[in-house]
């Protein structure tokens, strides 16, 4: 895996570019100028990232992901973690019928619902699962691989399945690790 030297990163116009970011020469990026990216994250390959998204620092976006911010935007917090093939929608087409549907179809013709997502601190999020506009996944949760998160979930749980149920809580033991973690760093 190649990455982007931080002069290409610069020349691209993200919004913002902390330090040691990665991103991979295979990821897709569209509209960069809406794009934050936090100290120590990480973009791999064929990923796509568009629209307005922010990144937080340590976030790792592992292969094949996508992050479709569009206009009401994606945040990912700190330490947030997308596994293989996550899909994060912001935006979405009226599937009723009531309305036409795709991106080539001027708006007037659409009625899409557009909703920002939040990925708050120390969200995992499995392989496969798909995260729906409006969804805000609440600290220190996990979403099982697969998982259709449609609601926005409570703190502190492990969430599988299609929707998306809170199956158990997750343990906190991590943010004693995160804070001696961030000790060793300042260090």
């Amino acid at each position: 895996m190649a990455y982007l030297t931080k002069e290409q990163l610069q020349t691209m116009g993200f919004k913002s570019v902390g330090e040691n970011v990665k991103v991979s020469d295979r990821a897709s990026i569209y509209s960069p100028e809406s794009i934050v990216l936090g100290d120590h994250s990480r973009i791999d390959d064929f990923c796509v990232v568009s629209g307005k998204v922010s990144i937080g620092k340590y976030c790792h976006i592992t292969p094949m992901c996508l992050v479709a911010g569009g206009t009401p935007g994606i945040t990912l917090s700190d330490f947030c973690t997308l596994a293989y093939g996550v899909k994060v929608f912001a935006q979405s087409d009226d599937y009723s019928g009531s309305t036409m549907v795709n991106s080539l179809v001027p708006k007037k013709f659409k009625d899409e619902y557009l909703a920002e997502v939040i990925l708050e601190r120390q969200v995992i999020v499995g392989a496969g699962a798909i995260i729906f506009p409006g969804v805000k996944i609440r600290e220190g949760c996990s979403v099982g691989a697969m998982t259709l998160v449609n609601k926005s979930t409570h703190p502190w749980g492990i969430y599988a399945g299609n929707p998306a149920r809170r199956i158990k809580d997750r343990k906190k033991d991590l943010l004693e690790l995160e804070a001696q973690f961030l000790k060793e760093q300042q260090e």
